[in-house]
C-alpha cells in the first residue's frame, strides 16, 4: 500500500466517523480549531493530516487514534 493510498483511507475514515456523529463540517472545524474548508481538504485526501492534528481529530471525533488505521490491513 502506498502512502497516498493509505492517507485515502485516512481521509474515508474521517468523513466517515464525521457523517456516523452527524456532524456538520463547521462543527468538527469548531471542534478542532481548524476551518471547515481544512476540514473538507483533509476529508477529499486533497491535504495530508500531521500526526498532531490525527491525534486532534480523534479527540474532536471520539475515537482512539487507532480508529483512523482500521481495516488497512485487509487492504493490502
Amino acid at each position: 500500500m502506498t502512502l497516498e493510498e493509505i492517507g485515502q483511507h485516512i481521509a474515508k475514515r474521517l468523513g466517515a466517523r464525521r457523517a456516523s456523529l452527524q456532524l456538520s463540517l463547521a462543527e468538527v472545524a469548531s471542534r478542532c480549531g481548524v476551518t471547515l474548508q481544512q476540514i473538507h481538504r483533509y476529508e477529499l485526501g486533497a491535504n495530508s493530516i500531521s500526526a498532531p492534528m490525527l491525534w486532534q481529530l480523534s479527540r474532536c471525533l471520539d475515537v482512539d487514534v487507532h480508529y483512523f488505521f482500521e481495516g488497512i490491513e485487509a487492504r493490502e
